[in-house]
């Protein structure tokens, strides 16, 4: 059986990617092991943490998901392992709404599981006050349980010395420190970090963060602070396949899709079939369903819009068979999309909308999206449970029929979003899972 543990920080920005990434390297260095998890929604870390492990990151989606696919996803994630590390999203009780267990904080897995959580601490810019911060967690929520702390960004020894005196008095074991260093430090860009498939030397990268992990942290205490982690029965679908044989999107500009979804559409018996629009390839010809995933094609709108293999595959596989975009994807199916400069550049026009990265407004959060039409996702009717992330503002909103009518995390009303055309549909949000017909989500 595995055993499991929560990685987790007061707030974003406190080093629990880099904690968490060096711990899991060293781990699998050691010959152990170890997957990784990410409560909440976020694509990027999870393509980190399969790096570092070698096996898929599942999210853990405590809004998004209800009870028995959370444990759907978690029970897969302790499969083969022994031990799972979840790395925490934003702040450890960070989350949205006032319905128990359901907030999406990472507090809910904690409570759920059963599984302690290590706390990083940021301590730059202060010293005794870190063990304020620490009483704060140990007695905010009695059913999470701190299992103990680490010190991230660490000025000296003389500094780490005076926090750690005064978490003593908490009797809280100080589990690691690390120095503040800027060269573990992982670039990033409008979404986050940049993704791992675009970092050169990420390997190199993580091997210096196992050797960062064994000279600073307590690994045997971390593995020790760990709780079993067992998920009995479980059983979940989570996301309606769009076709038995799916063309897939993968490349530098189409690169967001959750692999927890992944997993279900190939439990069910889909085949998974990638291209790359970048390197000009069309959908496959013998695919029933074509997918485009979120990502970053603001960033290759000039070798989208040159694509010409790309776009007359596109062209000729939507006029019999589904086709559906996230966010990015959902770009490249409108008319145009303005890149940063402003510059303008034709997308495939299978949708007739026109998209800008010139003019950027945020839109951010939980979503809860119902098919106003039939759709690759299926039937209209349809819940899903997803979120939106993404600055690219929409220049021409085009005249197709609304794909959802979304609401936000509380329920308020946000109108309708997306566009669908015959077999194709499109549309900034991202579904993490199905609401079940029967369920009180």
């Amino acid at each position: 059986m595995a055993a499991g543990l929560i990685i987790a920080a007061p707030r974003s920005g406190a080093g629990k990617t880099t904690v968490t990434l060096a711990i899991l390297a060293a781990l699998r260095r050691r010959g152990i092991a170890v997957r990784a998890g990410k409560s909440g929604p976020d694509y990027i870390d999870p393509a980190f943490h399969e790096a570092a492990t070698g096996f898929p990151s599942f999210n853990l989606d405590s809004w998004a998901m209800v009870a028995e696919q959370l444990d759907a996803a978690a029970a897969e994630l302790t499969e083969a392992a022994e031990i799972v590390l979840i790395e925490a999203a934003m702040g450890l009780f960070d989350g949205v709404g006032m319905q128990p267990g359901r907030t999406g904080a990472a507090s809910d897995l904690a409570a759920r599981y059963h599984l302690p959580v290590l706390l990083v601490l940021d301590v730059s810019g202060q010293a005794q006050s870190a063990a304020a911060v620490a009483r704060g967690f140990l007695l905010h929520d009695p059913a999470v349980r701190i299992a103990g702390v680490v010190l991230n960004r660490v000025g000296s020894d003389r500094h780490r010395d005076s926090v750690a005196e005064a978490l003593r008095v908490l009797k809280l074991p100080l589990l690691g420190s690390v120095r503040r260093d800027a060269t573990v430090a992982l670039p990033e860009r409008h979404l986050g970090l940049v993704q791992a498939r675009e970092q050169d030397g990420l390997a190199e990268f993580l091997t210096r963060l196992a050797d960062l992990a064994e000279s600073a942290l307590d690994l045997d205490g971390i593995l020790a602070a760990a709780a079993l982690f067992s998920v009995s029965g479980a059983s979940g679908a989570m996301l309606r396949p769009p076709g038995q044989r799916i063309a897939l999107a993968q490349d530098a500009a189409f690169s967001f899709l959750y692999p927890h979804v992944l997993a279900g559409w190939r439990a069910a018996g889909v085949e998974i079939i990638p291209f790359s629009p970048l390197a000009d390839e069309p959908p496959p010809d013998d695919c029933d369903a074509c997918w485009l995933p979120g990502g970053y094609p603001e960033l290759h709108a000039g070798r989208l819009a040159e694509a010409d293999r790309f776009r007359a595959g596109m062209l000729r596989f939507a006029t019999s068979r589904s086709m559906h975009g996230e966010c990015g994807g959902h770009m490249v199916l409108g008319m145009m999309l303005e890149d940063a400069a402003g510059t303008a550049h034709r997308m495939l026009g299978l949708l007739s909308h026109a998209t800008s990265f010139a003019k950027r407004k945020l839109h951010l959060g939980y979503r809860e999206a119902t098919l106003l039409g039939d759709a690759a996702l299926g039937p209209a009717g349809t819940v899903l449970r997803g979120h939106e992330f993404h600055y690219t503002t929409l220049r021409d909103p085009g005249t197709d029929a609304p794909l959802w009518r979304l609401s936000d995390a509380l329920g308020q009303d946000l109108g309708t979003e997306g566009g669908r055309r015959g077999r194709v549909s499109g549309s900034f949000f991202h579904a993490i899972a199905s609401v079940p017909a029967k369920s009180n989500a």
